[in-house]
């Protein structure tokens, strides 16, 4: 076992990785031995997914990353709000969506539309991120209203959730902010995985993730991750099956270089429509699809690359490029009338192709006694829209669907940017700015082609202080300007979303502990936001302006006794300025004013219990409204979730790497209505699912 030493020798080491050195990867179960300059041993610890994007974790506790600054730095010297979903985190929480592997982060919200297994659909800071919040590796990863990139959570090391509107470093973003996918790189060292788990509504599924050098001289890494699931679901006739493998291999000619491609191919099956008949007391139990005609098929790949060279010690480039495709065959149907039986029927056949890529020049240097980490980049993203949808009864009655209009969308945007952080003493200031070229084509069925030409600068402007209490107060300022794939009700292409943040906080990294406190106050505006209306059975977008207000408070810790915790709470106030739907001066529907949760874990270190686990975790969702006319009022909810695990190989050591876990989502099967755009859903109901695990 790894010789420990003080928590606070623990930090001071682990921040020494935070330094300008080589990128270097691995995974959970490695470990680094830190040396001084001198050469003195100062400890040997677990190194957390240190990957080439230089993200560090310890347990729960992220350390530093590249994300909010694009240059490795201490999470607490970032000047916004951050919240990390570390690879720890994703082993104990055993995720099966990026909706469960965020419910507790503060400002998320990811249970508005209740059981909905097609989509990843969740709300930053009031805002609907779903379409244009998500990112995968520092690029934008595009969503059209049916097109939308599913995730597979056991190709993540991390998930990085970075609060507000950041255009100036990443371009179009959600106002509420960005939720970065971290995927698994290729390891230094050899690491091999396998993983069988069971459990609700027939769910069976295997798990694969091998690691590693190529070649002697370990100039050659490569990663090899898949996962083949069969699985039902709450709802019958509605499967959750899935096949996904993503290759990766990572060339280190030098310690200056760095190449790594990634590659990802996913065919995810489920139903077209999860919802439940409505009547004039709200949702009821019965489904409302026909279970004849309800598919939704999708399959989706992406290759891409990420490249880093250092010239010397102030220069170094930095470059990420990738195409991904998502194509989405969905059939679905509504029931009319539960007395007679009667369905209506529809189809959406939706197919987009993107191209996204980030490159930037980074230089440290002084001047004086003044600290500069500079960036200069140039941003390019393309995307490919094509959707044909139409209506009928169905097929039994002999009028089936078929694709009545069509829309194809084509945009491209370009930017410039800019960020210098300057370090003056205790002092840490960023200031950056943008400039974004939009041009695009829409072509629809219901009007004329539209051809649009937009341009905007956005900025950003921030202050940190490293106080000698090891508190880290700071104020920010930014700006975002987000184009929106698809069109509104009326057929015309939606515009640009812009929006501007205000935001002061604090961050503590406790010197005593290995354990990460933030708390911060923000006020978002947003102009010409895409809001979805379900109305007419199809979502269609509206836009509308919004303004956001709240508070959030987060801890998360890991400690040296097998302790791991995660407690956090959230107010938000998101009010309806001026909307397509005349309800201004009204709450955003879907979004709970008070959201706290609570999660911990703890491992037996020492006795007969050694290896022995148990975790749980509490999520509080307080009231909101069901609409934005206010009218609808959602109860607050509440869910249990519980984790038991054994490490074997603790008590015996032919059986090292054999890990045994039960996770429960939802423990009490609590399933209340939850309304959202004026219709009403089911929550999603307990799911328990076992696991057992192989690392050798």
């Amino acid at each position: 076992m790894p010789v420990r030493t003080s928590p606070t020798a623990r930090r001071l080491a682990l921040l020494a990785l935070t330094l300008p050195l080589p990128a270097v990867s691995a995974h959970a179960q490695d470990t680094a031995v830190l040396t001084s300059p001198e050469g003195v041993v100062l400890e040997e610890i677990n190194v957390q997914a240190q990957s080439n994007q230089g993200l560090v974790q310890d347990g729960y506790v992220p350390i530093s990353g590249r994300i909010g600054a694009k240059s490795e730095t201490p999470i607490v010297d970032i000047p916004q709000s951050i919240s990390i979903v570390t690879q720890k985190q994703l082993e104990d929480l055993n995720p099966q969506s990026t909706e469960e592997a965020i419910a507790y982060v503060p400002g998320v919200t990811t249970n508005a539309y209740g059981f909905e297994p097609r989509f990843d659909a969740f709300f930053v800071r009031g805002f609907n991120a779903t379409y244009n919040g998500l990112y995968r590796d520092g690029l934008r990863q595009f969503a059209a209203p049916s097109g939308q990139f599913r995730t597979e959570p056991y190709g993540l090391e991390a998930i990085e959730v970075l609060k507000g509107p950041s255009g100036t470093l990443y371009g179009a973003s959600s106002p509420g902010g960005i939720v970065n996918l971290v995927t698994k790189k290729p390891t230094e060292r050899p690491f091999r995985e396998v993983m069988v788990e069971a459990g609700s509504y027939d769910r069976f599924q295997g798990n694969m993730d091998l690691s590693g050098p190529l070649n002697e001289a370990g100039t050659v890494l490569y990663r090899m991750t898949g996962v083949l699931r069969s699985a039902e679901s709450q709802m019958d006739g509605v499967p959750d099956d899935r096949v996904y493998v993503a290759p990766a291999i990572t060339f280190k000619p030098t310690d200056d270089t760095t190449l790594t491609i990634l590659g990802e191919y996913m065919n995810a099956t489920t139903g077209g429509s999860t919802f439940y008949y409505n009547d004039a007391n709200g949702v009821t139990d019965i489904p409302l699809p026909d279970p004849s005609y309800n598919s939704f098929s999708q399959d989706q790949w992406r290759i891409g690359y990420e490249f880093e060279h250092r010239f010397n010690e102030t220069f170094s480039v930095f470059s990420n490029s990738r195409f991904a495709s998502v194509d989405t065959d969905e059939e679905y149907s509504g029931l009319l009338d539960p007395v007679t039986r009667t369905y209506y029927a529809g189809l959406v056949k939706d197919e987009m192709q993107t191209f996204v890529t980030d490159n930037f020049l980074k230089a440290e240097f002084n001047t004086g006694a003044v600290r500069h980490t500079m960036i200069v980049g140039a941003a390019y993203n393309w995307v490919d829209y094509d959707d044909a949808q139409g209506t009928g009864t169905l097929p039994r009655d002999g009028f089936p669907p078929v694709a009545t209009w069509n829309q194809s969308q084509t945009q491209q945007q370009f930017g410039i940017y800019a960020n210098d952080q300057i370090e003056v003493q205790n002092f840490i200031v960023n200031l950056g700015t943008r400039y974004d070229w939009l041009t695009a084509d829409t072509d629809t069925a219901t009007a004329s082609p539209v051809t649009q030409d937009d341009q905007e600068w956005t900025y950003r402007a921030a202050l940190s202080y490293r106080t000698p209490w090891g508190f880290v107060p700071y104020v920010s300022y930014g700006t975002t300007f987000t184009p929106n794939v698809g069109t509104l009700i009326t057929g015309d292409p939606a515009a640009p979303t812009t929006a501007e943040q205000a935001e002061v906080g604090v961050k503590y990294a406790l010197p005593a502990y290995n354990a990460l406190i933030t708390a911060s106050l923000f006020n978002i505006d947003m102009k010409d936001g895409i809001v979805f209306d379900a109305s007419s059975g199809v979502n269609e977008q509206v836009q509308q302006d919004m303004t956001s207000r709240g508070f959030e408070i987060e801890a998360v810790a890991s400690l040296t006794q097998g302790l791991s915790l995660i407690a956090s709470y959230a107010y938000t106030d998101v009010e309806i300025k001026e909307g397509a739907r005349d309800t201004e001066g009204n709450t955003l529907n879907g979004v709970p004013y008070h959201q706290a949760s609570i999660f911990a874990d703890y491992t037996f270190q020492k006795g007969l219990a050694a290896g022995l686990g148990f975790g749980a975790g509490v999520r509080y969702i307080g009231e909101s409204y069901g609409d934005d006319y206010n009218i609808i009022e959602n109860g607050a909810r509440t869910f249990v979730d519980a984790a038991l695990h054994y490490d074997f190989g603790y008590r015996t050591p032919k059986l090292e790497g054999v890990r045994f876990q039960l996770n429960a989502t939802n423990l009490f099967d609590e399933q209340d209505q939850v309304c959202a755009d004026g219709y009403c859903y089911k929550d999603q109901g307990r799911t328990i699912i076992g696991s057992l695990r192989y690392r050798f």
